[in-house]
């Protein structure tokens, strides 16, 4: 994991460590690397609850809940499936947050309307959610970390832009 990564995860763990809440992840391209950048932080079990690596089709269906039409007409990788992911995400791993990742790393895999490098990016929580489309293609490798560093971003982000007011008694 790259030092800008520990620094996002870092501050990640703070503000959810402050507000009390979980998170857990549903990555498909990124194998899980997003879920292994959360839990590089000590105390990351107070936390993070867990992953659902959703390679393929069958488990975005069956331990996701994402529809198996949607995944016809839109392909898996799409934003509706990537915010699928999140609300199945929170709902499979009872946590209060959820990053999720849907895309083609390469080399194969890519379509004329979907090229290698597509990926979809979604967090948030069950009634609010953001998403990112990446579009480069970097090679493999570069698609996986930046498609990580990425959702470590927007979630980083999601949580400041999503704030907690706490009221003084």
């Amino acid at each position: 994991m790259g030092f800008e990564s520990k620094i996002l995860s870092r501050e990640i763990s703070q503000i959810i460590w402050e507000r009390n809440k979980t998170v857990g992840t549903a990555e498909s391209c990124t194998g899980g690397r997003i879920a292994e950048s959360l839990i590089s932080m000590p105390g990351a079990s107070g936390y993070f609850k867990g992953s659902i690596v959703a390679y393929v089709d069958e488990i975005k269906e069956r331990l996701l809940g994402v529809d198996a039409t949607l995944l016809a007409e839109k392909t898996a990788v799409s934003e509706e499936v990537a915010i699928e992911m999140v609300k199945g995400a929170i709902k499979a791993l009872d946590v209060d947050y959820a990053i999720a990742v849907t895309g083609y790393a390469g080399p194969g895999g890519g379509t004329h309307d979907t090229p290698v490098g597509t990926i979809w990016l979604a967090c948030g929580t069950e009634d609010n959610i953001t998403t990112i489309k990446l579009e480069e293609d970097l090679g493999r490798d570069l698609n996986i970390s930046n498609a990580t560093h990425h959702a470590l971003q927007m979630f980083l982000q999601f949580l400041h832009d999503t704030e907690e007011v706490k009221i003084e008694e």
